[in-house]
């Protein structure tokens, strides 16, 4: 339960930046070289919480939670 409300937390502050894709938001910020790679790096691990979060609410289990982390994570990053 507190991993969940940890991802939950993270999950309204990183909103904003999650609005668009990791991609749109990186383009958005003019961000290049170590600064984009590191914002990339911290939106996909976000992204990959969140969407594990969400993989258990649904009671996913098995093919079906791998096939539904792997598009939401690549529909939240925009890769």
């Amino acid at each position: 339960m507190r991993t969940i409300a940890i991802v939950l937390a993270s999950f309204c502050i990183a909103g904003a930046a999650m609005a668009d894709s990791c991609k749109d938001t990186a383009a958005s910020k003019k961000l290049a070289g170590a600064a984009q790679t590191s914002f990339m790096t911290k939106c996909k691990k976000d992204a990959q919480a969140s969407c594990d979060a969400q993989a258990a609410d649904k009671k996913l289990a098995g093919a079906a939670k791998t096939s539904f982390t792997k598009k939401c994570v690549t529909d939240t990053t925009g890769s």
